[in-house]
Order: structure tokens, then C-alpha cells, then sequence
């Protein structure tokens, strides 16, 4: 018996036109399924399966929480997660992806595995930006990082010395008034036709 076996789902041999599953994705699924985005939560999956004329309709009910590194201080933090997603499953010769959510099945094999499929929908529900709530960052990082912000007009002032005048708005008058002599000979060319 595999890691996921208990996620695969028989839809050749569903006998109701819709069945009910319910799944916990918990520490152990994280890591057996070793996804970038997450690698610990605890987040429960209802999976409705309806059988349609033509093909199988899952929807899914994901609810949680996972633990992700916060952008500003990098230690781990809480993020709820909660989504509603659906997948469209119909019998074909091989197994292929047709579009953001039909899946096509060998009608031999009659089963899919909806492990892959649930991890995705969990990374796709965590927000792009996961920050903890102020005064909750690793103190340590944070005092790191604030000796790298700009915080006043004077530090901002010293900082525009170093960049070009385009970047300022400060133009000097002489560089103002040249012109490239390269325009000029392209200028000519312009007026001979």
C-alpha cells in the first residue's frame, strides 16, 4: 500500500449518482507529498463527487491551517486557508490535463487520485503576501531590519546624492541644453526625404 492510496477515488465503480469523502491533511501528508509551499498544517478536505452523463464532478471544501514562513522575519507563522475549488474528471484512452480543471482518465484504471490535486489547492489558497500581526515578528530580525530602513527626510536626501540627476528630477542647465551631434546627422537624414 502506497503513501496516497487512501486518496484515490473509484469513480468506474461509484454506485450513487454522488458520494461524500472526508480528508485530514496533516503534518504526515505535507511531508510524505514534500511541496515548496507547505510543509506543515492541518486542514480538512470534504470532497463531493457527483456522477454527470458525460463526466464526474468533484468539488472540493478545503479548510485550515498551515504553518508558512512569515516574508519579514522568516520564522514560521499561522495562515488559515479556505477555499472552494472543483475538478472535472471524464474517461478517456490516457491520462492528460485539458484546460484549468478537466482531467481526462484511463477508463481501464476507473480511479484518480486526488492527493496532488488537494496539496494544489491548499498552496493556491495561501495568500501572496503572509506577514505575522504587528509586534508578533522575531524581535531579533526585525531590530536587523530596521537598521536598513529609510525612516527620515535627511537619510532620504543623502540617498539622492548618489543617483543620476534623471532619476532626482534635478537637471542641470548645461546638460539640458546639449544635444547628442548623433541626432543631428539623423536630423539630416529625416529633411533629405
Amino acid at each position: 500500500m502506497g503513501k496516497f492510496d487512501r486518496y484515490k477515488i473509484d469513480l468506474k465503480g461509484m454506485q450513487a449518482d454522488s458520494c461524500k469523502y472526508e480528508f485530514v491533511l496533516d503534518n504526515l501528508f505535507f511531508a510524505d507529498i514534500d511541496g515548496p509551499e507547505v510543509q506543515k498544517g492541518k486542514v480538512n478536505v470534504v470532497l463531493v463527487v457527483k456522477k454527470t452523463s458525460r463526466a464526474f464532478e468533484l468539488n472540493f471544501q478545503t479548510d485550515g491551517m498551515v504553518w508558512v514562513p512569515c516574508d519579514r522575519c522568516l520564522d514560521d507563522m499561522e495562515q488559515l486557508v479556505s477555499s472552494t475549488d472543483k475538478l472535472l474528471v471524464k474517461f478517456g484512452h490516457e491520462y492528460a490535463e485539458e484546460g484549468d480543471n478537466l482531467i481526462v482518465i484511463p477508463e481501464e484504471e476507473g480511479e484518480i487520485n486526488v492527493a496532488w490535486f488537494m496539496y494544489e489547492f491548499v498552496a493556491l489558497a495561501i495568500p501572496m503576501k503572509h506577514v505575522h500581526a504587528p509586534g508578533k515578528c522575531n524581535k531579533t530580525m526585525t531590530s536587523k531590519l530596521s537598521k536598513h530602513i529609510r525612516t527620515t527626510p535627511e537619510e532620504n536626501m543623502a540617498e539622492d546624492a548618489f543617483l543620476p540627476e534623471e532619476e532626482t528630477g534635478l537637471v542641470n542647465e548645461e546638460t539640458e541644453t546639449q544635444v547628442d551631434p548623433r541626432w543631428d546627422e539623423l536630423k539630416k537624414i529625416l529633411d533629405n526625404n
